[in-house]
């Protein structure tokens, strides 16, 4: 028999919540093979058995929050091991009837342990989530797959039919795994459990607020010149290089050579000290279906705009397919986030603690400027916005850096050098 536990994650992750069970009890599962899925605050990891067998018992429901070393299966030889009876057997004589009846009694919970496991739905790990998340039984959804595997679409229809019928007037009961709201009795209401990343985001966001003197600066850079050089140069540098390239890359370098003249920008408050950092380990802010990630672009002062195009590319993939890993994520010294890939004009974003600055990239408009005192031409222009903890950066340094940045994205050439 061996233990399946919950394995050291990170530092700072203690805990996580069972997502899924890849393994059902009674199936044959390898050495290193994943037997669970589990949600941490920042990634999904796969929780590896150590040893091949039959799984015995899962001692967690889906759902369930685990901490680090926890026992959540056991792995055997052969077949299902039989489940043991938790009270001391008896060890005065009994009569046949009663040996009978025990008996009897003990075969029964096993036979609806057993179908527990036998009527367990067949079902995509997407449709699993779902189904957890809006409070839904997979047992009660149809489905039209012909092996009977029920899917994420098939979740959502059923979610889509059962708001439509349900009455909340003059009745207490609501949608399965919801809960009336004493505020809107009377009033259509469903309640969603917070996945815990979105926990995690909501914890985080609050914490800085009420720990920072976050404050935020705003400019706007005419990005005719960065335009003219990506399409000019943008079928050579896909054919050298297999990426394409974005706004990202001039947007990186710009900020890591705006950082190497104001340095606090890229520090960090422990206790009495500020921690200035010598390397630049951008985070580019990534928007997944759980919510928002911030995946990290290692030595990006080392690092070309294809490699960097590269590493934004790659993690950016990995982000939407749930595939970051722990590093991927961690120890990055300043962020970039772009809102204007959704439309967005103008914002303040708010610091990815225990970073003291990050910089709001915003949706590039077309817009009368003064280019001279004669002139107004029509530019490309974008607002951009710096928020930053106010207790180790002043208002001067702060304008400043946003200043340099302007300056470096509409100049590539000197962004070229200083980068």
């Amino acid at each position: 028999m061996a233990e399946v536990k919950v394995p050291e994650l990170a530092e700072s992750i203690t805990e996580g919540t069972i997502s899924q069970w890849l393994k059902n009890v009674g199936d044959s599962i390898d050495k290193g093979e994943a037997i669970a899925e589990l949600e941490t605050d920042k990634v999904n990891v796969d929780i590896i058995s150590e040893e091949a067998g039959v799984i015995q018992e899962l001692l967690f429901n889906e759902g369930d929050t685990v901490n680090v070393g926890d026992v959540i299966a056991i792995v055997g030889e052969g077949a299902v091991a039989q489940a043991q009876p938790k009270e001391v057997e008896k060890t005065v004589p009994v009569n046949v009837d009663e040996e009978k009846q025990e008996k009897e009694s003990k075969q029964e919970e096993e036979n609806v342990k057993q179908d527990s496991h036998a009527t367990r739905p067949i079902a995509s790990p997407a449709a699993r989530k779902m189904a957890r998340e809006k409070g839904i039984d997979l047992t009660t959804v149809p489905t039209v797959d012909p092996l009977g595997r029920v899917r994420k679409q098939d979740v959502e229809a059923y979610s889509q039919r059962s708001k439509e019928v349900v009455q909340t007037v003059g009745k207490s009961e609501t949608l399965k795994g919801s809960q009336p709201s004493t505020e809107e009795q009377g009033k259509p209401v469903e309640r969603i459990k917070m996945s815990r990343r979105r926990q995690t985001i909501a914890k985080r966001l609050v914490e800085v607020q009420h720990t920072a003197a976050m404050l935020t600066t705003f400019n706007e850079i005419d990005l005719s010149k960065v335009i003219e050089v990506r399409q000019r140069r943008k079928n050579a540098f896909f054919e050298e290089n297999d990426v394409r390239l974005g706004f990202m890359s001039f947007f990186t370098k710009a900020v890591v050579a705006a950082l190497k003249k104001f340095p606090y920008l890229n520090a960090e408050i422990s206790g009495n000290e500020i921690l200035l950092k010598k390397y630049y380990d951008i985070g580019v802010a990534v928007s997944t279906d759980d919510g928002l990630v911030v995946p990290v672009v290692r030595d990006a002062e080392r690092k070309n705009f294809a490699e960097i195009e590269q590493d934004i590319a790659e993690l950016a993939k990995k982000a939407r397919e749930n595939k970051l890993s722990l590093q991927d994520l961690q120890g990055g010294t300043f962020t970039i986030t772009n809102g204007g890939v959704f439309g967005s004009l103008l914002s303040t974003p708010i610091l990815n603690g225990p970073q003291v600055g990050i910089l709001g990239m915003h949706k590039i408009q077309k817009r009368p400027v003064a280019v001279d005192d004669e002139r107004v031409e029509i530019r490309p222009m974008m607002y951009v916005a710096l928020s930053y903890d106010h207790r180790i950066i002043d208002g001067k340094e702060a304008v400043s850096f946003l200043v340099k940045v302007k300056e470096l994205l509409e100049d590539p050439e000197q962004l070229m050098l200083e980068g």
